[in-house]
């Protein structure tokens, strides 16, 4: 599946870049200003990206669940492996009495 992006989708620059960054405004602020909990914020945040994305690029909602998975696990792998590592270390210190 292809698809090119339109970088102003439009027709008015200020107005495409303020749907852009859209999706951080709402992680942010839900954050900062409604104190709203890390993980429900980062799913509206998620959420509102992909409003985005369908409704304003026009964007196939088949690839943006591809490229939401794919971050995530692009994500999430780096951060599995470290600690997944200091897990190990923890043990290995644990059990030779070092800690």
């Amino acid at each position: 599946m292809t698809w090119s992006q339109v970088y102003d989708p439009i027709g008015n620059v200020i107005l495409s870049t303020a749907f852009a960054v859209l999706p951080i405004v709402v992680l942010l602020g839900s954050l900062a200003g409604l104190r709203i909990r890390a993980h429900y914020a980062a799913l509206l945040g998620l959420l509102t990206s992909f409003g985005v994305a369908v409704l304003v690029f026009h964007m196939p909602l088949r690839m943006t669940i591809g490229s939401a998975v794919y971050g995530a696990g692009y994500g999430l792998f780096p951060i599995g492996w470290i600690v997944l590592n200091v897990i190990f270390l923890y043990q290995l210190t644990y059990q030779c009495g070092r800690f």
